[in-house]
């Protein structure tokens, strides 16, 4: 097969031959249709989250089953997407719905061969699989990827995001955006807030309700009368969790999205004059069980959410490099989907 192979942090991507994945027992092989470059791809290939090298990143996938182990219950030719996080299914953890936090947790593109790929090796596949109706393409399935599962559970589920409450989004990447789409299908008021102008150009034409520059605080108070009941930091960095957590109203909610690396790893906390003073809650977040897929694929059915605005780009698994160098800049907008994995 055809797959793009990362030999070394920041070295040139190639195009390559690659050895088929096998088929798991209880698993699943599918062709690849659809991949999404997320920023967590590109935490890998710049070293800031080692991955065993040589190397097949990609986790936002979608596709069509072409094999099937002896111990699974699925068939050929089923369409499919599945978590970033694949839980081994019979944990305590697994069994209680929360195999996000599986001690025995398999992440493609991370753990092991990716979806940057032509076939794609998915383990516990009755655990994990999430079949995937006719309506939605298999681009905008993997535009859902990690960040709209994540963004939609961190809202409805950390968050408990309530019609009509304000919610500040630091960061307009593809995560920040999905969380601005689904707070708005949600019935919430939203602010995004991010440095780059055309950003925030983007988020205004997806409906948000403000869109602010990153040294914008006073402004958000005077918008929300008070601050955001929750806040979404959706990038990673310091200087974002701080302003997240100071754009809060008393009793706000932050949830922590963007996965933060290196030195933003371990930020400064305000405990005393926000956390503590404010009743702040801080939840973690990462990933979306299979199960939890089932009301977002609802929304998107009956078209409550559209995704097709997240879209700005299909392309080749040779364009991935010049998008992650797009993300050394903070100049990446939307989502870029890889479709054509030939070249």
């Amino acid at each position: 097969m055809k797959a793009l192979i990362m030999q070394a942090p920041r070295a040139d991507l190639s195009v390559s031959d690659a050895p088929d994945p096998a088929c798991p027992p209880d698993g699943v092989v599918i062709s690849v249709h659809a991949c999404g470059v997320c920023r967590s791809d590109h935490h890998s290939w710049t070293g800031a989250d080692p991955t065993p090298l040589p190397h097949i990143m990609g986790h936002e996938f979608a596709g069509i089953i072409e094999e099937v182990g002896p111990d699974c219950g699925l068939r050929s030719g089923q369409r499919i997407t599945a978590p970033f996080i694949l839980g081994c299914g019979h944990c305590t953890d697994c069994t209680s719905g929360q195999p996000t936090i599986c001690a025995d947790q398999y992440c493609p593109g991370f753990h092991g061969p990716g979806a940057f790929a032509q076939r794609l090796a998915i383990r516990a596949a009755d655990f994990n699989a999430v079949p995937l109706p006719d309506t939605i393409p298999f681009d905008v399935a993997a535009a859902m990827g990690c960040r709209v599962t994540t963004a939609w559970r961190a809202l409805s589920d950390r968050a408990q995001l309530q019609p009509g409450e304000w919610v500040a989004i630091h960061g307009l990447g593809g995560v920040g955006l999905s969380a601005l789409l689904i707070a708005k299908a949600l019935g919430a008021q939203v602010i995004g807030i991010d440095p780059n102008p055309t950003a925030r150009t983007m988020a205004q034409s997806l409906g948000a309700d403000h869109a602010l520059g990153a040294d914008a605080l006073e402004q958000l108070k005077q918008i929300t009368q008070g601050g955001a009941h929750v806040s979404v930091e959706a990038i990673g960095l310091t200087s974002a969790f701080a302003a997240s957590l100071a754009s809060l109203r008393k009793l706000g909610r932050h949830v922590q999205v963007g996965m933060p690396t290196g030195n933003h790893a371990k930020p400064p906390l305000p405990l005393l004059d926000l956390v503590y003073s404010n009743q702040l809650s801080l939840f973690g977040m990462r990933g979306l069980s299979a199960a939890g897929f089932a009301p977002l694929l609802h929304l998107i059915e009956t078209g409550k959410l559209d995704l097709t605005p997240l879209i700005t780009g299909h392309i080749s698994l040779g364009d991935v490099q010049a998008v992650f160098e797009d993300m050394d800049r903070f100049a990446a907008t939307g989502v870029q989907v890889v479709t054509d994995f030939t070249r």
